[in-house]
């Protein structure tokens, strides 16, 4: 796949300026940049608020980027909003909206709603979305969260969807927020895993005020903890429920971002649940059917003083190119964003304060969270999506009538040594303030940079294009022919000229609420790529000798797999 090169109408771009802290002396200094695409969807969330303060308004929405039409660009997926108790159904109705990607067809990119054309009008009161091939027929099918039953939408060969997630036996209406494909038993088939957050019901709702007595959003800890579910995939177009024999059922939490990973580097996916106010999970796969939660004895129940924290999203990686994968889990204002670094293999440590982030995340309560490479150098740099959850008080006695808005950030990775926020040296969308939550991540432009789709909580969808710094770059697809699907939970390994190893998990999941492009871009900077490859949970690995920079390259595993594997 190469390099496709596209024309894009922007508003004015944001140039970012920064101040580097402890950072070492030396490290650039000019700004990269990010620009709104225009003209964008005219998506906008609504929570279906009728003024009641009902908790299911303020955890909304997110949505999934994913090639649904199979031509090779990312489309776009937005969860909606429904009326609440109290509220007047709008007409017409709410519903999520699916955008197509018309980069390939005109060479521009823009989106173009197609929901009615595809049969994909799915209502109820959306949370967020998983993206899988459930039935390994090479048309990704997507998954959507809810306060209410859950939808499962099979993508047909007729190019229209069908919702079956009732006949698939996932349609638990438990609050559904973040959901994770994977294929924890090795079958070869996608299971589903599903964050479940509180048992909620309105009549039931629970009355909570500020601290001068004006009403406002509850904490979670004021309802019982939902438990979340575990489905094994038949490969017949049905799941069994085995969140019971799997153990998840034992230590019910208030479940929000979830992610699968090889914690441990046994050849088997775990599962990190990010849980709100209650201890994370690090459910840890034992090869037979179960799983052990060892979040406290990896050290990622809770910080660095043994709190548990208002965990949101989470995204994984390696930030400091140590050769295994570290974690970022978002929080709530007055916490911090928490940085637990892999030391030893699945043992964690809160490097938090150590590498900058603590003070520069307090102030703001983080949603979503994307890896990207502001500068094309190899070096994870981190965007989070902000919004709080209950009243911000400078807002509430300005009269504010949502004041629950709060900027985004933009952290530079200095090469390992620790974060530095980006100082805004203009306008642009990290000026703004709105109700952050799901955070998408993907190349949609195909110029080798990772762009971001901001989904807020009552407010518009922002889709932001990174400009970039015109590093180098290599793009990596990994794909499984013998399922005709994208290799989830495969590494790859990129060794640079320079001595580097950078690494990356393919995977869709991750931050809060959404899908991303499961492609990975590596930055360069001024090495040269030496070898590409990509390792699946059994072992099995395809390499590329010297791949060519400023591509994309398709890594596959063959459907006789006896040929190719090294």
């Amino acid at each position: 796949m190469l390099k496709t090169p596209t024309t894009v109408m922007v508003l004015a771009g944001l140039l970012w300026s920064c101040g580097l802290g402890e950072l070492e002396p030396g490290h650039r200094s000019e700004g990269p940049h990010f620009v709104d695409l225009e003209p964008a969807p005219d998506f906008v969330h609504d929570h279906g608020g009728s003024g009641r303060f009902l908790f299911p308004e303020v955890m909304g929405g997110g949505g999934a980027l994913f090639d649904y039409d199979g031509d090779g660009d990312l489309d776009l997926y937005a969860v909606q909003g429904a009326a609440l108790p109290g509220t007047e159904p709008k007409s017409p109705p709410l519903s999520d909206r699916l955008y197509q990607n018309q980069l390939r067809e005109s060479g521009l990119l823009s989106f173009h709603d197609v929901t009615e054309d595809v049969l994909l009008q799915a209502g109820g009161y959306g949370m967020g979305a998983a993206v899988g091939d459930v039935d390994n027929d090479g048309r990704v099918d997507l998954f959507v969260t809810q306060w209410g039953a859950n939808q499962l939408w099979r993508n047909l060969p007729d190019g229209t969807f069908e919702e079956r997630a009732n006949a698939a036996g996932i349609d638990d209406e438990s609050w559904s927020v973040s959901a994770s494909f994977l294929d924890f038993d090795g079958d070869g088939w996608l299971d589903l895993y599903v964050a479940n957050y509180v048992d909620y019901e309105v009549d039931r709702a629970v009355k909570c005020f500020r601290p001068l007595g004006a009403p406002d959003y509850c904490s979670p800890l004021v309802y019982r903890p939902a438990a979340d579910s575990l489905y094994r995939n038949r490969g017949d177009g049905t799941f069994e429920d085995v969140s019971l024999a799997a153990g998840i059922l034992r230590r019910p939490r208030n479940g929000l971002g979830v992610v699968a990973f090889d914690a441990n580097s046994d050849g088997l996916m775990d599962l990190f649940v990010a849980n709100d106010m209650t201890p994370n999970h690090l459910w840890i796969n034992q090869g037979d059917g179960t799983f052990v939660d060892r979040g406290l004895s990896s050290g990622l129940a809770a910080n660095a003083v043994g709190k548990a924290e208002a965990s949101m999203g989470v995204v994984v990686g390696d930030i400091d190119e140590d050769g295994d994968e570290d974690l970022i889990v978002s929080h709530l204002r007055g916490e911090s964003n928490t940085l637990y670094l892999q030391e030893e293999n699945g043992l964690f440590v809160d490097a938090t304060r150590r590498f900058g982030l603590e003070a520069p995340s307090r102030p703001t309560t983080g949603f979503g969270l994307a890896f990207v490479d502001l500068w094309s150098d190899g070096w994870l740099d981190l965007a989070v999506s902000n919004g709080s959850v209950t009243a911000v008080e400078a807002l509430a006695r300005e009269g504010d009538p949502y004041p629950l808005h709060e900027p985004d950030q933009l952290f530079l990775n200095g090469e390992g040594m620790g974060f530095a926020e980006l100082a805004s040296a203009g306008g642009g969308h990290f000026q703004r303030s709105e109700v952050g939550r799901g955070l998408a991540s993907g190349d949609l432009d195909e110029d080798g940079d990772v762009d971001l789709v901001l989904f807020n909580n009552l407010g518009p969808m922002r889709i932001l294009l990174a400009a970039g710094a015109g590093g180098r770059w290599l793009g990596v697809e990994v794909r499984d022919d013998r399922y005709d699907r994208v290799a989830t939970g495969a590494m790859v390994r990129l060794q640079l000229d320079d001595g580097r190893l950078l690494i990356r998990r393919i995977g869709r999941d991750g931050s809060y609420a959404v899908a991303n492009d499961p492609r990975r871009i590596f930055g360069l900077g001024q090495a040269g790529p030496v070898r590409l490859e990509a390792t699946w949970p059994d072992g099995w690995r395809v390499v590329l000798e010297s791949p060519e920079t400023e591509r994309y390259h398709l890594l596959a595993r063959p459907s006789d797999d006896s040929k190719g594997a090294t």
